[in-house]
């Protein structure tokens, strides 16, 4: 199937093309990897008036750490890029775990990070990492920058927070608090497959103690999960085996899963128990090892 008939802009400024968004009223996508909105494009699932491919700004393609530890995204930056950053493998490793688990190699040399966070998959790897770490996106329109707590971002399936005369400009996570550690897990049929689960844990330690605790989940409920507050249970604790049980049976009971052909809404839920098990069992070997 081909697509409907479209409009079709190459800006070179995030001004310019917040300008045709702007007068699209409503009726224009943004264009930057199109690994999601393609194919969306291909099946006339998405029949846009006008496509606005931002690919020609190119002060958008970066991730850089600010001096007091902030990370920022542009909007142009590939999965790829991030799969094989030092900055990331040194300084973040949720992302790090989830940058090579993204769908597969083709899709993660044009997808972009923050392309993948608006598209709001409910299986998306990125919107999970980012509610676990805290993250926030920068939306730039007609009357200045915002910012957007991930939390509220994704606002339900394929839906987010963003004005149709917004652009998604950056992703920003803040520095962690202490040691930055964590973990991604996915279960996959085979690669670049939707997601049966997926789990992202964020932790900030002082020591071997825990003194901030992230948590998102993919591929369980009808949006990313935000499983923020139930792992919350492990902040002033250590990573002790009764500590790890119940931080996974919190979250666990945080995931909203339905019986597919993937699995049954108890047999996801247990998948999710056991990745928290998983990742939270690996870094309280690795304090071991390392005290």
């Amino acid at each position: 199937m081909y697509p409907s008939r479209f409009a079709y802009d190459s800006p070179t400024t995030v001004a310019e093309a917040i300008a045709i968004l702007d007068r699209s009223g409503g009726e224009a996508k943004v264009l930057a990897g199109g690994q999601s909105l393609v194919p969306m494009l291909k099946l006339r699932f998405a029949s846009p008036e006008r496509l606005v491919d931002i690919n020609n700004i190119t002060a958008l393609d970066y991730h850089r750490l600010d001096p007091d530890g902030t990370l920022r995204i542009g909007a142009l930056c590939r999965h790829e890029d991030l799969e094989f950053s030092e900055i990331i493998r040194q300084s973040h490793p949720t992302l790090a775990e989830a940058a090579g688990l993204v769908a597969d190699p083709i899709v993660r040399t044009r997808g972009t990070f923050v392309g993948s966070v608006c598209h709001a998959d409910p299986q998306g790897d990125w919107a999970a990492t980012m509610i676990a770490l805290n993250g926030r996106i920068v939306a730039q329109g007609p009357n200045g920058r915002r910012e957007i707590a991930m939390r509220d971002f994704v606002s339900g399936p394929f839906t987010n927070a963003l004005a149709y005369n917004e652009l998604a400009v950056e992703a920003v996570i803040p520095p962690a608090k202490g040691k930055a550690r964590g973990g991604y897990l996915k279960l996959e049929r085979r690669v670049g497959d939707f997601a049966t689960a997926s789990v992202a844990v964020a932790l900030d330690m002082d020591g071997d103690v825990v003194t901030r605790a992230g948590c998102a989940l993919a591929g369980v409920g009808g949006k990313t999960i935000d499983a923020n507050d139930a792992i919350s249970v492990l902040v002033g604790k250590t990573l002790t085996a009764e500590d790890i049980e119940a931080a996974a049976e919190a979250v666990a009971a945080a995931a909203d899963p339905r019986t597919d052909h993937r699995g049954s809404a108890d047999y996801k839920r247990h998948i999710v128990k056991t990745f928290v098990t998983r990742i939270l069992t690996g870094i309280a070997r690795s304090e071991q090892k390392a005290a």
